[in-house]
């Protein structure tokens, strides 16, 4: 049971009979009344045993995109139902309106439209629908929650999707689609065509060049049906924040990116998510497909403080493909303590794969290691002398900045170590590395490393 406003609103207008009666009988009298209509109120409302709740909406959605869902109230009872409706959703599931007001007459069926807004990746859900149903002189109402389990997606907001269109032309150049005044050189034979000026003549076929006694060159396009294996680091490393978000959102971003360009070019693509052992896994996923089961895998994946297992990386690798495959390795290359377990898997790695590894940037670090004036100061904006000259303030500037730059130096070292590795090493802020990786694969089909 509940009351409403109305009920306490009548409630204080006992003060009246009280102040001008001087008695306090007239205001005891009145509020027994407002009870006995609140009790009558409440009698005459709608009996929710009698509510069935019906749910229409989608399964997927991406965050900071909107979809829209529908709740279907049935009324099967005998009275009118006046009800508030709240649907129970959590809070980052960003639904709209949270209290909906619904009159369903008795035997009959109301809609109630939301929308759904998420600002958080996962899986969203809802234990049920709240209904509170007053009576006709809106003094009382009955309160129950009734059952309507539902779950809602949400995948990341792939935001790289930006950068897919330029790579797609791209890769058509490759293809042999676009013309192009320097053509690549592909690694699978395509077919004869005649010479032009400005071909490679080591590309030209002499046999059937004899046959048709005119200059005949070969054509070649990259390899189709090849093997991209994407490893998206879900361990400590993916949990250090850069921008507000964890450099786990750069790793999905990257792996979204190329998955989709991967699957664009013919290639079938796998994916990894990786802590201290395989969280996640989609394996063969294709050029339809791709970006829907690789968000919905990625949209659950939750770094944690844990070191991830990369000694079990070449296993998952050989357990995917025993080809030359290229391996993603979407992490981050910081220090060579934090960094040791991955540096010493990248030359079994190399051997066998082509490989590419991210170093994601942050770039409050950058900034202090450009200019060293990130950071709080004084409130009066001056800083204390110090003994050899200048102030406190430009002392710690100092500071700061030998640090960044010392991270900075850091990252590089174990960067170089990669590369002597025979790896590919993309680094950047976090908004550069997904294109980065991306065209770090176009290189590898152009060199014919794929």
């Amino acid at each position: 049971m509940a009351v409403t406003g109305r009920f306490v609103a009548l409630l204080a207008v006992a003060v009246v009979p009280v102040v001008l009666l001087g008695s306090g009988w007239g205001g005891v009298a009145w509020v027994g009344l407002v009870v006995l209509a609140a009790a009558v109120d409440l009698v005459l409302a709608a009996d929710l045993t009698r509510v069935r709740v019906e749910r229409r909406m989608p399964r997927l959605t991406r965050r900071d995109a909107s979809a829209e869902g529908t709740l279907v109230l049935a009324n099967d009872g005998r009275r009118v139902l006046r009800a508030v409706v709240r649907d129970m959703w959590e809070p980052s599931a960003g639904h709209a309106p949270r209290r909906i007001p619904l009159t369903v007459p008795a035997g009959e069926r109301r809609t109630a439209r939301m929308r759904f807004t998420p600002f958080r990746r996962g899986r969203r859900t809802t234990a049920g629908v709240a209904l509170r149903a007053a009576g006709p002189l809106g003094l009382a109402a009955r309160q129950r929650v009734l059952p309507a389990p539902a779950e809602l997606v949400v995948t990341p907001p792939f935001r790289s999707r930006r950068h897919l269109p330029s790579r797609l032309v791209r890769l058509r150049e490759l293809d042999g689609e676009t013309t192009l005044q320097l053509r690549g050189q592909g690694t699978e034979f395509d077919s004869l065509r005649d010479y032009v000026r400005g071909d490679d003549v080591r590309s030209i076929d002499w046999r059937a060049t004899a046959r048709r006694q005119d200059l005949v060159v070969r054509t070649w396009r990259p390899e189709r049906d090849r093997r991209v294996v994407v490893v998206v680091d879900a361990g400590r490393a993916g949990a250090g924040r850069v921008d507000d978000e964890p450099r786990l959102d750069t790793a999905i971003e990257t792996a979204l990116l190329v998955g989709a360009l991967a699957a664009a070019a013919g290639d079938r693509v796998d994916l990894v998510v990786l802590d201290d052992a395989v969280r996640g896994r989609v394996h063969n996923a294709t050029r339809a497909d791709v970006v829907q089961r690789f968000g919905e895998e990625l949209a659950t994946a939750e770094p944690e403080l844990r070191p991830t297992d990369w000694a079990a990386v070449p296993g998952i690798v050989d357990a995917v493909t025993t080809q030359r495959a290229l391996v993603v390795l979407a992490t981050s290359l910081d220090s060579v303590g934090a960094s040791g377990d991955l540096l010493a898997v990248l030359p079994v790695l190399a051997r066998r794969h082509a490989v590419v590894v991210t170093a994601v940037e942050d770039p409050l670090v950058v900034a202090m290691a450009t200019d060293g004036r990130t950071g709080r100061e004084g409130s009066d904006g001056a800083g204390a002398a110090l003994p050899f000259g200048g102030t406190r303030r430009d002392g710690d500037a100092v500071y700061r900045r030998a640090a960044a730059e010392r991270t900075l130096l850091d990252a590089e070292g174990v960067a170089d170590v990669a590369r002597r590795a025979g790896v590919e090493v993309v680094r950047g802020l976090p908004e550069d590395v997904p294109p980065r990786t991306a065209d770090a694969y176009l290189r590898a089909k152009a060199a014919g490393r794929l």
